[in-house]
Order: C-alpha cells, then structure tokens, then sequence
C-alpha cells in the first residue's frame, strides 16, 4: 500500500533523519573548548561527550538494522526517532558532564537510521532508482560535518554553545509525525526472533576495541588500559563468533558476510572511513597551523571550515551521479573510479601543499572520490544480500566504516605527532599522513577488482524482489 502522505515524500523524510543524526555526530566538534569549560570538565572528559555517541552508534546501528529487518523499519525507525531525539535534548540541557554523556549515549541510537533508510528505499524505490537514492543516502555524512562546521561559528558567537546543540533536535522533530504519516508498513517476519546474547556480546568486544582505538592517543598504545582493552575485544570476539555460528537466527549471518560483493564492500567501506577522516584531521590542522618557515597557513576556524565546503559539496553531487553511473557502468567502476580520484587527490596535497588553492583542488578530489566510493559500497551491499537482511547487512557496513573513522584519525595524527619539531608539526609529517591516505585508497582499488561482477542493471519488478506490503 502506498504510504498515506504519498511514497515520494519518504526518501526525503530518510534523507532528513539521516542529516539531523550526521549534525547530531559532527556538532559537538568545534564546540567541545566552550563545552570544556561550561561543564567544567578536562578536555579528555569533553572528548568523552564525542567518543560515547560514537560508540553507542557503533554498537546501535547493526542491531537496529537488524530489528528494522525482523519488525519492519517503521516500526523501529520510530522508536529510534523517538530515543535519539529525546537524548539530545537531553545532551543539551545537561548542565554536568554525566548527564551529558548520558544524552549522547541516547542520541547514538540514532545511527540506526541509516541502515533502516536503506531498508526504506529498497521497499519504496523502483529499481531504476534505488542505487542514486542509496548514493545520496550515503554521502549525507560528510555533508552533515560540513553544515555543523559552517554553523557552529555563528551561532556560538550570537546565541552560546548550547545553541549548537538544539540544531539536530529541531532537525528530528518533525521525524516523527513524519515517520508515522509517510513511512509504509511491512509485516514481519514469521517466527521473528531477536538474538539478544548475539548482541550483548557483539556490543561488549565492539564497546572495548573501539574505547581502546578512541583513547591509544591519550593513554599510550601500549599503556595497560589499551592492551587490556583490546585483549578482552579479541576474547570476547572469538565467543561471539561461536554464538553466533551456532544460533538459528543469528544478530549477523556470518554466512552471507563471507560473500564476495559483502566482504571487498565492508573492506573498502573501512579504508574509505579511514580516508575520510584522515582528511579531516590533516586538512584543517594544516590550514590553522601557524605559518612557520614557508610552511602552515595561520588560518582561522572559520577558513578551515570553507574548505571542507567544496568537497562536501563534491561528495554530495557525487552521491547524485552515483546512481546514473551504476546504471551505465556498475558500482564496481564507480568504486574503482572512486578510489583514484580519492587517492589521486591526496597525493596530489602530499607532495603540493604550499597554497591554499592546492589545498581546495586536492581536498575537492577527495570529496568528489568519496562520495562514489561510499555510494558504490553501499549499492554492491544492497545488490548482494536477500531484501529481508538488508538493515543488517548495511548497518555492518556503516559500522565498519565508523571503525575505518576511528583508525583514520588516530593513525594519521599519530603521523603527525611523530614530526614535531621546536613544539610544531612539519611538512613531512603532513606528506606522510596524506601519502598514507593514498595508498589506502589504492587498497580500495585493489577491491573493486576483487568485487564481483554483475549487470549495471538489476532485472525484475520491485514485486518479485520484494515481499507485498502490509496494508495499514
């Protein structure tokens, strides 16, 4: 049955939900100085504000893909709506730290909408049209942290930190009678059940490694809490693997992540996030680098945010054309077209970063790479995997790019780090970062090479493809 407000309406409702969940992420960013002082907080108790929406999302977003799989995505994609907007409001009315992280922990749930908005565009979509919807879908993330960067200096400076806070709260608020109205309902499954010790487990070895990635610069990477930290992840990964294996209905069917277009997606996704916030670490460090010895430019908050400007506009138009060029060439090109220009663009900065204007035409390269790269592995999931694992198959494989996120930028400041002089990065430590970045994203070549083949063109009416909509 066609959703009561009329199906068109829909994709924009999931494009809504997963902006306002992408400035909820991104917002706290340039914030978290004031955030430090207004809570009177260390800065690694206002990086916790942060990190713990991160991890929340992390663990959140395959287990509500997976529930959206087994009780239709509306139906979880308004309780989520419910719990992330009622967490950031939460967040930003705290006036303590606890109750902060507690806000930001709830708006983590959040990051469920973007498996379920794939689920929804699967069911609404005709198939000419699922891969642009799912390339848009997946170049909102790095449009969100380019919208919160570019408000986050006005409203600071006229109305408070807290102001920023409220953004994607008003973005989410009319998600919901939106959700209700338009969004179509899908029977589910029969004998659907949850595998609640699957996810438990999967939230703790997940929770651990992530918490040792978040936190290797601050405590040491070989401190005791890290090596700890990831020792217990590796255990308590080996007997998730085992429930897992063993279980009738399992939280993620180990089965269908062994095939091929899942597996090179789900690895190109990790280096993809690696290469996004790689540059997004190095770019704006470089900008607001004090100009010493012909090198750094001495620029303000504000001109590192211009930057990011035209590569997420690169990464958004890129998105668009995404669904066009599957249709003529296949995601496995667009992934493989992605790659070089991304990779391309990076080592064009690591060997030319004198001007500003280099800057923008490596760092728009790297947009424009990006958005076919994560709209291709998307797509190559979509394509692969039955309708009813879709939420769970693409809430993995934004997990692993959130992975690929972390280790990006903890690598590549870590780079960094290992070139000060005299108290100040160097050219060199800059070269090596996005020299690094490159050759991840030849990794991510190499694995659309390894992607299987297939028709441009999925065959078949959204009817064979689907199960028949319920009637509400």
């Amino acid at each position: 049955m066609a959703a009561r407000g009329g199906r068109g309406l829909v994709p924009l409702l999931a494009f809504l939900g997963v902006m306002a969940y992408s400035l909820s992420m991104a917002v706290v960013t340039p914030a978290l100085p004031l955030l430090q002082r207004g809570l009177h907080t260390t800065p690694s108790g206002a990086a916790w504000a942060l990190t713990a929406m991160t991890l929340s999302a992390a663990v959140a977003t395959p287990v509500v893909g997976r529930l959206g799989d087994l009780y239709g995505p509306r139906r979880v994609l308004l309780v989520v709506l419910a719990v992330a907007t009622a967490g950031m409001v939460v967040a930003a009315v705290a006036g303590s730290l606890p109750v902060m992280l507690a806000g930001r922990a709830l708006g983590g749930i959040g990051g469920g909408v973007f498996p379920l908005a794939y689920t929804i565009i699967r069911d609404v979509f005709p198939p000419e049209r699922t891969a642009s919807a799912i390339g848009l879908m997946s170049s909102m993330l790095g449009l969100g942290g380019a919208v919160s960067w570019c408000l986050a200096g006005p409203i600071i400076d006229l109305l408070g930190w807290r102001w920023l806070l409220w953004v994607p709260v008003i973005g989410l608020l009319p998600g919901l009678p939106a959700a209700w109205w338009l969004v179509p309902a899908s029977p589910p499954r029969a004998a659907a059940r949850v595998d609640w010790w699957g996810a438990a487990l999967f939230a703790a070895w997940l929770v651990a490694a992530l918490t040792a990635l978040t936190q290797g610069m601050d405590w040491g990477w070989t401190s005791p809490g890290v090596l700890g930290l990831l020792l217990l992840a590796a255990a308590l990964a080996c007997v998730w693997l085992r429930v897992e294996s063993r279980v009738r209905e399992p939280l993620v069917d180990l089965r269908l992540m062994r095939r091929r277009g899942v597996w090179t997606a789900n690895a190109a996704s990790l280096l993809s996030g690696y290469a996004l916030m790689a540059g997004g670490l190095l770019f704006p460090l470089l900008v607001q680098l004090p100009e010493r010895g012909g090198f750094g430019f001495g620029g303000t908050a504000t001109e590192a945010a211009l930057l990011q400007l035209p590569a997420s506009a690169g990464m958004t138009a890129a998105g668009l054309s995404a669904g066009l060029l599957h249709r003529w060439i296949g995601s496995r090109a667009v992934l493989g077209a992605g790659a070089v220009l991304t990779g391309a663009g990076y080592a064009f900065v690591a060997v030319q970063s004198e001007a500003m204007w280099q800057l923008y035409a490596g760092g728009l390269a790297r947009g424009v790479g990006l958005g076919l790269a994560y709209a291709a592995v998307a797509n190559l999931v979509v394509l692969e995997v039955p309708a009813g694992e879709t939420g769970v198959a693409t809430g993995i494989n934004t997990l692993v790019r959130t992975v690929g996120a972390s280790l990006g930028t903890q690598v590549s400041a870590v780079i960094v780090a290992a070139s000060v002089t005299a108290g100040q990065p160097t050219r060199p430590g800059f070269a090596a970062g996005f020299a690094v970045s490159s050759a991840v994203m030849a990794g991510v070549a190499v694995l659309a090479l390894l992607a299987p083949r297939r028709p441009a063109r999925r065959t078949g009416t959204r009817a064979e493809r689907e199960p028949a909509q319920a009637v509400r």
